[in-house]
Formats: structure tokens, C-alpha cells, sequence
């Protein structure tokens, strides 16, 4: 059964293993089947929510390798030149 302070915790911004660890719990309370319908589409509404806000942690930690590694590059350019 989903742990109860899971069912009505709402997602809070924290981070991305946090969100990812509460994002697991929702799945295995949504896999067990023990919820009632209502439990069920409130906790896919909160999946959805922590699924876009990892997503947006994704993104900006690629887009700072991809500016650092761009930088680096760059950086090791000129050094050789």
C-alpha cells in the first residue's frame, strides 16, 4: 500500500533524487492496485508534475555540461594554437 503521507504530500521543488525517489513511490503505490480510482488520478496528477520538474533538472545539468564542455573545448583550441 502507497505510504499515506505519500497520498497527500504535495510535490515540493527539492532535488532531483528527492523528486525521483517520490516519483518511485507513486509508480509502486500505482502498480499495487490497492487505491481507489480517485487516489489513483490524483497521484498520476502528482507523477506528472514531479516527471516534468525532473525533466527540467535534466535539462539544465545538460545544458551546464554542454556550456562547460563546449568551454573546455574551446579553451584546449586555443591552447594548442
Amino acid at each position: 500500500m502507497l505510504d499515506d503521507r505519500m497520498a497527500t504530500k504535495k510535490p515540493e521543488t527539492g532535488s532531483f533524487e528527492t523528486q525521483l525517489e517520490a516519483l518511485e513511490m507513486i509508480v509502486q503505490g500505482l502498480e499495487t492496485g490497492d487505491l481507489t480510482l480517485e487516489e489513483s488520478l490524483s497521484q498520476f496528477e502528482k507523477g506528472v508534475v514531479l516527471t516534468k520538474e525532473c525533466q527540467s533538472i535534466l535539462n539544465t545539468a545538460e545544458q551546464k555540461v554542454s556550456m562547460l564542455t563546449n568551454g573546455s573545448l574551446a579553451e584546449a583550441n586555443l591552447n594548442d594554437e
